[in-house]
């Protein structure tokens, strides 16, 4: 005897609505444009990317002499978006919040070279003293909150930074970056709910290089636009190309303008792509030669800078002469920290806690 089936619902009572349509009287963002830019704004933007390109090169270097312990994650590929956000921000006013991938965001902060690759290497001369490395870096002075090694932890912290500038009433906005990976994390949507609740000034930024740690985010992540991903707490979001520094640079400015007007939260999906593995450790087998190879002939961020500035009339000639500034900049940076001393043993029971007790 056949089992009697379930009835189905029937799909004609209910009709599925896109996020844009599901509430098209909410107030939405501008569609943001490329950022128009002069001549001395690309030179500097090109500037910063090859410093970034650059230094995460020569980590990798002194990462593979010994020089640099523990895990090392590289920004090689995604310079564009630390450059094109930070470039719009306040220094001094607005607050940036990391994962562990950290040290592209600090140079395009504009911290000295020299005590990033000191802390790198564990010395005291180190931004963090020697004891954050890779992974934990922080400058109170830069408004720069690290460096997180938790996933998706530093959303979380981002929030507060955000209720902080609302509290303090002092015109900032904090910067939260987090990776596809940690998009799928429950703390994520936690922190989404409040700041929409309480209108937080927080622009949060998923850095989606495609591959998390070693799963491509379209087998890890049901919905993999993940612009879309704060729809239901009535966050809006933008996709950007985040190889492009002037497409993000505009994407960011008209997010600053959403959470300036009170508006609360925004997210910005930074289409992005690194070039080396998740970290030094990973020798990323889950990808072909030819997929990274084709990025970095089509998409590579600093070669459309470059390409920019040809337009603009600057010659090879002197595009070469910021490369080679840039490298002795990174060499120097390299040699600072091989020569600084590491921190005295006393240096363990420091900065363990904020007050005494």
């Amino acid at each position: 005897m056949a089992k009697p089936t379930t009835p189905r619902p029937s799909r004609a009572k209910a009709k599925a609505q896109s996020p844009a349509s599901a509430d098209h009287n909410r107030p939405r963002p501008e569609t943001p444009t490329d950022y128009k830019a002069k001549k001395e704004e690309l030179l500097e933007f090109y500037r910063q990317m090859v410093l970034i390109r650059r230094f995460e090169e020569k980590a990798g270097q002194l990462y593979g002499l010994g020089l640099i312990g523990g895990f090392c994650h590289l920004y090689i590929g995604q310079e564009a978006v630390a450059v094109g956000i930070q470039s719009a921000l306040t220094p001094g006013k607005d607050s940036v919040i990391t994962g562990y991938r950290d040290h592209g965001h600090m140079l395009a902060y504009g911290i000295d070279p020299n005590v990033i690759m000191a802390e790198l290497t564990g010395r005291e001369a180190g931004i963090s003293k020697g004891k954050g490395g890779s992974m934990h870096m922080f400058s109170v002075e830069h408004k720069f909150f690290g460096g997180h090694g938790i996933v998706g932890a530093q959303v979380s912290l981002g929030a507060g930074l955000g209720f902080a500038h609302k509290y303090n009433n002092d015109g900032g906005v904090c910067v939260a970056y987090f990776g596809d990976g940690a998009a799928n994390q429950g703390q994520v949507y936690e922190s989404f709910n409040m700041a929409e609740l309480w209108k937080l000034p927080i622009i949060f930024v998923i850095e989606n290089n495609q591959y998390a740690m070693g799963t491509s985010v379209n087998r890890s992540s049901a919905e993999d636009q993940l612009y879309r991903r704060g729809e239901s707490f009535r966050i809006p979001g933008i996709q950007v190309n985040g190889m492009d520094v002037l497409a993000v640079r505009g994407a960011t400015e008209e997010a600053l303008k959403w959470v300036q007007g009170g508006n609360g939260p925004i997210l910005l999906e930074m289409k992005t792509y690194r070039y080396r593995g998740h970290s030094m450790s990973d020798p990323a087998k889950y990808r072909s030669r030819e997929e990274v190879q084709a990025m970095r002939d089509k998409s590579d961020p600093i070669e459309g800078v470059k390409k920019y500035l040809i337009d603009e009339g600057v010659s090879e000639d002197e595009l070469k002469k910021v490369d080679q500034d840039i490298r002795k900049i990174v060499s120097d940076a390299a040699d600072f920290a091989e020569t600084s001393p590491e921190p005295e043993m006393s240096e363990l029971y420091t900065d363990v806690l904020v007050e005494q007790y």
